[in-house]
């Protein structure tokens, strides 16, 4: 260290006192809720992944789910039903 701070017991001066601004520990809990899946995925983004993970020192599948619920949030407008999916071509749905 090059020089050290020396304290003094003089008066700070007048202060403000705000607002507790700062989320109950409750809410800085950010578990929701998990359903577990199998997925089969390229060697190439595994590796990608994992690499990254361990630069920045994460475990790869977590990078992989905010990456995947990201995407969900860009996608998803609130209270939005997915609209039903058009026929295949080539499937005659008329007959029973």
């Amino acid at each position: 260290m090059s020089t050290r701070i020396k304290y003094t017991d003089e008066p700070l001066g007048p202060m403000t006192v705000i607002p507790d601004f700062l989320p109950p520990p409750e809410e800085l809990v950010f578990r929701e809720e998990a359903v577990k899946v199998t997925i089969a995925l390229s060697k190439r983004s595994v590796e990608f992944f994992k690499a990254e993970a361990r630069r920045h020192n994460i475990q790869y599948q977590k990078m992989i789910r905010r990456l995947l619920d990201r995407y969900t949030e860009h996608y998803t407008t609130p209270g939005a039903v997915t609209p039903p999916r058009p026929p295949r071509r080539g499937v005659n749905r008329s007959r029973a």
